[in-house]
């Protein structure tokens, strides 16, 4: 696409382009829910950065061509590959470029408005949390449901998770609990509540050059109740400790619906990535900068690319589709100390991930 800078992005899945005040970044994956391949990953940071110093942006929202969701996540198909095949280079080269392209809407300095219509989970959140303003509809479907395919809550997770209040974040990364527009609205995840059909009328004022803030309140409206809010002491009580052993043994001492739900859902998922998951959000809450947080999840995702569970776990939802993972340890207590250790350990010096050097 050609805007004011000229051309910014050379690949058809990301159409990006500036249109009167605003530079806009559209995924254009249909197929995949528009999952980020590592060409989308590239393409936008060459989109924002060309726009970084540019006067005629004023802003930079980011949103779907078209289809039914905003961005599914990452295309794990491509990383488990890399991991049987070319012993995981390719997708760590894929993890770097994707967590400074989180960093780079973190720290960008002009406003990024991200509509997350529609599915918004995995590399999708990783996109969308940043900005500075989190629109969601009452199409948005939010998770980060890495555990159930041997990962962990990437993409900044760990930083916004360990930040929600009542240990809703724990509750999110371990289950990959699904949060509909209202839910993101009540918690945080979102700043605004817009109807999917007002969303062409906000980005044509924030093209216009009206104020994003002003935009989008006049254009708010009443999110429904949201659904969580009934079960944040359940949360809390059940979700309280960072022993995944805890946590199952508190919900099964509940006899109520709810809890019995969330823990035949937590029995389907990895013990390892539970584990690695606890223990990134315990950490994540403690860690001073956002950089500090995405070279710590660089360095579980290098680790965690190429051990079993990551490629089980894909051949269980998308290959063989049989969904039994059988996972490798299979139970908690298989998963000591020592493995939780070499998985967060530091990488060598020349292995470390580094934001953009801009």
């Amino acid at each position: 696409m050609s805007g004011v800078g000229g051309d910014v992005v050379g690949t058809s899945e990301v159409l990006a382009c500036v249109e009167g005040h605003a530079g806009i970044i559209s995924l254009n994956r249909p197929a995949a829910i528009h999952a980020l391949t590592h060409g989308m990953c590239s393409a936008m940071i060459a989109a924002l950065l060309a726009w970084r110093d540019d006067d005629a942006v004023a802003c930079v929202i980011v949103d779907h061509a078209e289809g039914r969701g905003f961005c599914a996540g990452g295309d794990v198909a491509l990383l488990r590959q890399s991991a049987l095949s070319d012993g995981g280079a390719g997708g760590r080269a894929f993890f770097r470029d994707e967590y400074r392209l989180n960093h780079l809407l973190f720290t960008y300095a002009k406003p990024v408005v991200a509509f997350m219509d529609g599915i918004t989970m995995g590399g999708g959140v990783g996109i969308s949390q940043p900005a500075k303003f989190r629109v969601a509809t009452e199409a948005t479907r939010f998770a980060m449901p890495e555990t159930g395919i041997g990962l962990f809550p990437d993409v900044g997770g760990g930083w916004y998770l360990s930040r929600l209040p009542g240990r809703i974040g724990q509750f999110l990364a371990l289950t990959g609990a699904r949060l509909d527009g209202a839910e993101c609205l009540w918690t945080g995840l979102a700043t605004h509540y817009l109807p999917h059909d007002d969303l062409a009328d906000a980005k044509a004022r924030l093209i216009a050059g009206h104020d994003p803030a002003g935009v989008l309140t006049a254009l708010s409206v009443h999110a429904p109740p949201a659904r969580i809010e009934g079960h944040v002491r359940d949360i809390a009580r059940h979700f309280a400790s960072d022993r995944l052993e805890d946590v199952l043994a508190s919900l099964a001492g509940d006899d109520g619906i709810w809890a019995a739900r969330e823990l035949a859902t937590l029995r389907t998922k990895s013990p390892q990535a539970c584990k690695v998951s606890l223990r990134q959000l315990a950490e994540a809450a403690h860690i001073a900068s956002f950089a500090e947080n995405m070279a710590l999840e660089y360095r579980i995702a290098a680790r965690v690319l190429m051990l079993p569970d990551f490629a089980e776990g894909v051949r269980a939802l998308l290959v063989d589709k049989d969904n039994a993972p059988r996972w490798n340890p299979a139970k908690p207590e298989g998963v000591d100390d020592a493995r939780l250790d070499a998985i967060f350990a530091p990488l060598p010096a020349a292995e470390e991930w580094a934001p953009l050097a801009i």
